[in-house]
């Protein structure tokens, strides 16, 4: 039943289009941009609307799964309407660009606006928001002074109490490509034999769900993004996430993992400046903000200055690009599943 409702919703999603700036006069849009976004966010909306409103250009939304999307752009072919995508993951982009289903492009503003390791090589996709890889800790399960990096979750001594997500998840398959690009393959393998070997509990299919696992004492430590955490703190769940996120602590590696959400223009686009348009207002200063402040994710510069994730302290991105994560992704996969990651 559950597979055939998320069916049904998927289809809703990918068929229906969402206007915004219905409040302006319409002869203020004579001109207009079609995203296809696998960011899903109600706030959005707030940041698509301020950019109508301020430029004349409507924007009509489709949101689905970044999967779907892609899929969805391969079926239609020449005949797309998007003229942006919009993807939630460094693999997921870059993946997008290399299935040729976006094209190059250049904007002063842009490679002003988004720093060089945020941005394709070639100019097709760049980064609007950034998410951290972090450790969430249980200090009733294990001692949280022995968590400092993502290899020390494969200490023997957290036989037992490691959790984490499905190996499917592209969070977790940028991670790895991330420390196989640190670290090498040999380093890489013997850590993810090392901690696949402490979990004992199912895989989970969410971030949300491990986290609630940890607080709950069922797992001493999982890997999660940091703003599913402060979404918790904040209340956006309710008020018993609230209370279980208030049970973990969160460890941020120095340096950290980090990934991004990004666009990039379709290689269709029928309106590839006002496409531009768009692009460079997302991620300029005040549109990376008003992307990442309601989601408790990172803008492109500087941190998200909400409460709830200034408690988890300052990060230090390391140094590995968002290109070099989508290039060694089918390596980090294969190696996920050798490792008995399921």
């Amino acid at each position: 039943m559950n597979s055939i409702l998320r069916s049904i919703s998927s289809v809703f999603l990918l068929t229906a289009g969402i206007g915004f700036g219905a409040s302006l006069p319409s002869e203020a849009f004579e001109k207009e941009v079609r995203v296809y976004s696998g960011r899903h966010y109600n706030t959005d909306r707030k940041v698509f609307k301020k950019f109508a409103k301020e430029t004349g250009i409507r924007v009509r939304l489709i949101e689905a799964t970044g999967i779907s999307l892609i899929e969805r752009l391969k079926r239609e072919g020449s005949n797309s309407k998007a003229d942006i995508i919009l993807l939630v993951d460094a693999a997921r982009i870059s993946n997008a660009a290399k299935a040729g289903l976006l094209q190059p492009y250049r904007s002063a503003k842009l490679d002003k606006e988004v720093p060089k390791e945020y941005r394709d090589p070639l100019g097709r996709w760049y980064a609007l928001t950034r998410r951290v890889r972090v450790m969430v800790v249980n200090p009733a399960k294990v001692e949280v002074d022995n968590i400092r990096s993502y290899a020390d979750m494969a200490k023997p001594e957290f036989k037992g109490k490691v959790c984490l997500r499905k190996r499917n998840s592209p969070y977790n398959q940028s991670l790895v490509a991330d420390q196989l690009v640190i670290r090498g393959e040999v380093a890489t393998r013997k850590w993810l034999k090392g901690m696949i070997a402490n979990v004992s509990q199912p895989y989970f299919p969410g971030d949300i769900g491990l986290t609630r696992a940890v607080a709950n004492g069922v797992c001493g430590v999982g890997i999660v993004n940091h703003y599913y955490v402060a979404r918790m703190l904040a209340g956006v769940n309710g008020k018993k996430d609230k209370e279980l996120a208030k049970k973990v602590e969160v460890i941020t590696p120095n340096p950290a993992h980090v990934n991004v959400s990004a666009g990039g223009i379709a290689k269709y686009s029928q309106n590839k400046n006002e496409a531009i348009k768009l692009l460079e207002y997302l991620a300029s200063p005040n549109g990376s903000r008003g992307l990442a402040g309601p989601t408790f994710e990172h803008p492109l510069v500087g941190s998200n200055q909400a409460k709830e994730v200034r408690k988890f302290g300052p990060f230090k991105p390391d140094a590995v690009t968002i290109d070099q994560l989508g290039s060694f992704n089918s390596n980090a996969i294969k190696l996920m599943a050798k490792s008995g990651w399921q």
